[in-house]
C-alpha cells in the first residue's frame, strides 16, 4: 500500500513512478554481480602474486614474482581510461543495460581464459604477453564497468534511498574480492604452496566463467533505467555525449578524480598489497595475514549497507569528510601497529591496525555509488562517471601497489603505505569540500553541474522528487 500511494502520489505530480520494488532488487543485483568479477580477479591477483609472478615471469624470488604482478596490474589499468572512452558515450548514446551486458562477458571471459594459458615453462616470455594482453581486456572493459554499473543503480534507485541501494554495489565488491581471495586460501590449503605453483593457481581463474555467465543473465534479464527510457522518448539523448560532458562538465570531472584518488589508493593497498606487505616487508609467516585480512573484509561487509542507509538520513558529505579527516590522523598508527604485530606475533593486535584503514574505508565505500553519479545529468552520466573514475583509477590505483611496494623495498621504511595514503586523503579534501549535498535530491533534477554547486538542494519529498531546478 505504501508503495502504490507513492507511485500515485508521483503520478499526481506528473512525474513518472517508481520502479517496484521488486524490479530494483533485480536491478541491482545484475549491477553488482559485475563488479564483483572485476574484483574477484583482484582478490586472485592480490593474494597469489608471488605465485603469478614466477609462473608467468620467472622470479627467482617471491617479492620479485610480486613485484612482477603488480607491474602487470599497473600496465593494464593504463588502457582503463581508453575504455571508459568508448563505453561511457556508448552507454550514454545506447543505453546502460547493453554496454554493461558487454562489458561483463569482456571481464569474465579474459579471467577465465588466464586460467588456460601455458606458463613460462612451457612457451618462455609468450606467456608473461599473454597474461598481459588478457589483463589489457579486462581492464578496457572495466573502463566501462564500475561507472556503468553506479549509474545502472543510482538511476533505478528511489531518491530517498539512493544510499541504500547504490551501498550494495560495494558489497558487491567485498564480495568478489573475498571471494578471489577466499578460493586462492582454500586452494593453497588444500592443495600446498608446490601444487599451486604447478597446476593449483588456475582454479580460482577458471571459476570466472560460471559467475560471468551468472552475471550475463542476470544483465539480460533486465531492462534499461527508467532515467535512460525516458530520456529516449523524449528524444534527449545526447548525440555526441564526450563533446558535451567535456564542455560543460569538466570541473566536474577534475572532482570526481580527486575524490576517487582517496578510494583508489585506500582500496589498493588493503586488496592488493596488503597481504604481501604483512608477509614480505612485516614478516609475518603462514596464513595468518590472508586469514585476519578477510575477516576484516567480513568486518566491513556487515558495516557497509549500514553506512549506505546512515547517507540517506544526513547525507554524503558528513560521511566523507569524516573519511577524510580519518586517512589524515590514522595511517601512521595504523601500520605502526602492524609492524608492532608482527614482531611480537600478535593476531588481535594486527586486526586493530586493519580496522583502523578498514573502517574509513567502509564510509567512502558505502556512499560512493550513490554519490558520484549526482554530479552528472542523465545524458553524459554514464561518460562522466566512467572517464573521471578510470582516469584515477588508472593513475592512483592500479599504480598504488607498485609504487609503494618499490618505495618501500628502496628505502627500507615500512611505513611508506601511510604515507602514501595520507596523500591521497590531502588531495581528496578539497573537492570533498566543495561537493554539494545531493542526498534526497532526484536524479532527474540534476540538469546542470554548475547549478549544483551553486544552490542546496531541496529537501527530499517522501517520494524523492526534489530537484536541482534548471536557470
Amino acid at each position: 500500500m505504501a508503495e502504490e500511494a507513492l507511485s500515485a502520489s508521483h503520478q499526481e505530480k506528473g512525474e513518472p513512478a517508481e520502479a517496484p520494488p521488486e524490479q530494483i532488487r533485480k536491478a541491482v543485483a545484475g549491477a553488482a554481480m559485475g563488479n564483483c568479477i572485476e574484483w574477484y580477479d583482484f582478490g586472485v591477483f592480490g593474494f597469489m602474486p608471488a605465485i603469478l609472478g614466477q609462473v608467468f615471469f620467472n622470479a627467482s624470488s617471491t617479492s620479485e614474482g610480486a613485484l612482477a604482478t603488480f607491474a602487470v596490474l599497473a600496465i593494464t589499468f593504463i588502457v582503463r581510461p581508453f575504455g571508459s572512452f568508448v563505453f561511457g558515450p556508448l552507454g550514454d548514446k545506447i543505453g546502460r543495460q547493453k554496454v554493461l551486458a558487454l562489458t561483463i562477458i569482456l571481464m569474465s571471459g579474459s579471467t577465465f581464459i588466464i586460467g588456460l594459458l601455458p606458463s613460462y615453462a612451457t612457451i618462455g616470455p609468450a606467456a608473461a604477453v599473454l597474461l598481459i594482453l588478457l589483463r589489457t581486456i579486462q581492464g578496457f572493459s572495466a573502463g566501462g564497468e564500475y561507472g556503468g554499473a553506479a549509474t545502472f543503480i543510482a538511476e533505478y534507485a528511489p531518491a530517498r534511498r539512493r544510499g541504500f541501494w547504490g551501498s550494495w554495489l560495494e558489497f558487491g565488491t567485498l564480495v568478489g574480492f573475498a571471494m578471489g581471495a577466499g578460493f586462492v586460501t582454500i586452494f593453497t590449503v588444500v592443495l600446498g604452496d608446490e601444487a599451486m605453483r604447478e597446476w593449483g593457481w588456475r582454479l580460482p581463474f577458471l571459476i570466472a566463467g560460471p559467475l560471468g555467465i551468472v552475471g550475463l543473465y542476470l544483465r539480460n534479464k533486465l531492462e534499461d533505467t527508467p532515467l535512460f527510457q525516458e530520456i529516449e522518448k523524449k528524444n534527449q539523448v545526447e548525440k555526441s555525449p564526450l563533446k558535451a560532458l567535456l564542455k560543460k562538465h569538466w570541473t566536474s570531472i577534475l572532482h570526481l578524480i580527486g575524490i576517487v584518488v582517496m578510494l583508489n589508493v585506500a582500496d589498493y593497498i588493503v586488496i592488493t598489497y596488503l597481504e604481501t606487505y604483512l608477509k614480505d616487508v612485516v614478516g609475518f609467516s603462514g596464513h595468518t595475514p590472508l586469514l585476519i585480512i578477510l575477516a576484516t573484509i567480513g568486518l566491513m561487509l556487515i558495516l557497509i549497507v549500514p553506512v549506505g542507509m546512515l547517507s540517506d538520513r544526513i547525507g554524503r558529505k558528513p560521511i566523507l569528510i569524516t573519511c577524510c579527516a580519518s586517512f589524515l590522523v590514522l595511517p601512521i598508527p595504523a601500520f605502526s601497529l602492524m609492524g608492532a604485530a608482527a614482531d611480537d606475533r600478535n593476531a588481535w593486535q594486527l586486526m586493530l591496525g586493519l580496522v583502523m584503514i578498514a573502517v574509513p574505508l567502509v564510509l567512502i565505500l558505502a556512499v560512493l555509488a550513490a554519490t558520484l553519479p549526482a554530479m552528472f545529468p542523465t545524458q553524459e552520466r554514464y561518460s562522466g562517471f566512467s572517464i573521471g573514475y578510470s582516469v584515477s583509477t588508472a593513475a592512483f590505483g592500479g599504480t598504488a601497489s607498485y609504487i609503494i611496494g618499490s618505495l618501500v623495498t628502496n628505502t627500507g621504511d615500512n611505513l611508506w603505505p601511510a604515507y602514501y595514503l595520507m596523500g591521497a586523503a590531502a588531495i581528496a579534501a578539497i573537492p570533498i569540500l566543495l561537493l554539494p549535498e545531493t542526498a534526497g535530491v532526484s536524479l532527474r533534477g540534476i540538469v546542470n553541474s554548475r547549478i549544483a554547486r551553486r544552490r542546496k538542494p531541496e529537501t527530499a519529498t517522501p517520494g524523492g522528487a526534489s530537484e536541482l531546478p534548471a536557470s
